[in-house]
Order: structure tokens, then C-alpha cells, then sequence
């Protein structure tokens, strides 16, 4: 994870001919690494992930779970076992194969999750009550916007 002490990407303004799409991208990209970087947490984002993907989708395999994440199958063992030894996640069974387990969320990973949302969105908000409210209420104005541009790329 990137220190917090360390400068933060400022994304350059957009030149004439970039199109939204790029102007966006640095946008959410140098947000990101802010917020990552001002919450700082015990959780990779890769674990972060596992647990947000197993809260949100249910138990999943350990196949499954490397595959989505793109790392080799014994990476995300390690990583799951990390995860079970904190407390995190537990192994079911699997219903459509005996020998097999899946793994879960647990309460204690399900808190982790918010304690790091509620982390960046208190960030957030101390920055946004530093903006002018105009820009707050544009900005309150864009969630619609982004939403869908976010419900168009679930769809695809």
C-alpha cells in the first residue's frame, strides 16, 4: 500500500483533445489512490477483495476466487488461510462436492469491510466540507450520473 506520507497523484488537467473518458479515469484513479492511501489498513487489497466478493456473492471456491482475482490457485490459499486465521472467513462445505469447501465472510470480515468504507468515507467527507457548497451540490448533482455510468458497465 502506498505510504500516506507520500505525495499524491494530481491528475494533470485534461488537454483539449483527451477524450471524458481519459479525463475521468486520472480523475478516479488519483481519488482512489487518495483514499487508499489517507485509510490506511491491515487488510492488501487483494484480501479486501476476497472479502467484498465473498460478502457480496456468497461462499465461493478457492478456484473460483483465484481465477476472479487473477492470481495462481496456492497465492490464494495462503491468502485464505491468512484470512481464516484472523478470523475473517470460514470454510463450509461444498453442497455439489463433498470433498470440496467453499469459503465464507464472517461477521468479524463483514465489520472489516465497513470499518474500511466508513474510513474512506470519513475522509471523504472532511474533504468535501472544505469545498464551496456549489461544488458539493454539483458533485451531489453527479451521483445520478455516476450510478448509471456504473449500472451501463454492469450490464456489458
Amino acid at each position: 500500500m502506498p505510504s500516506a506520507s507520500a505525495p499524491a497523484p494530481v491528475a494533470p488537467p485534461a488537454a483539449p483533445d483527451d477524450s471524458l473518458g481519459a479525463a475521468l479515469e486520472q480523475r478516479v484513479a488519483s481519488l482512489w489512490w487518495l483514499l487508499t492511501s489517507a485509510s490506511p489498513s491491515d487488510l492488501s487489497r487483494t484480501a479486501a477483495s476476497v472479502l467484498a466478493t465473498l460478502r457480496e456473492e456468497g461462499p465461493q471456491r478457492v478456484t473460483v476466487l483465484a481465477a476472479r482475482e487473477a492470481i495462481a490457485q496456492p497465492s490464494m490459499s495462503q491468502l485464505l488461510q491468512r484470512l481464516e486465521r484472523r478470523g475473517l472467513v470460514e470454510r463450509q462445505p461444498d453442497p455439489a462436492d463433498g470433498r470440496a469447501c467453499r469459503l465464507a465472510v464472517t461477521a468479524a470480515g463483514d465489520a472489516a469491510l465497513r470499518g474500511r468504507a466508513e474510513a474512506r468515507a470519513a475522509w471523504l467527507d472532511e474533504r468535501l466540507a472544505a469545498l464551496p457548497a456549489g461544488d458539493r451540490t454539483r458533485l451531489e448533482g453527479a451521483l445520478p450520473v455516476l450510478d448509471a455510468l456504473l449500472d451501463a458497465g454492469a450490464a456489458a
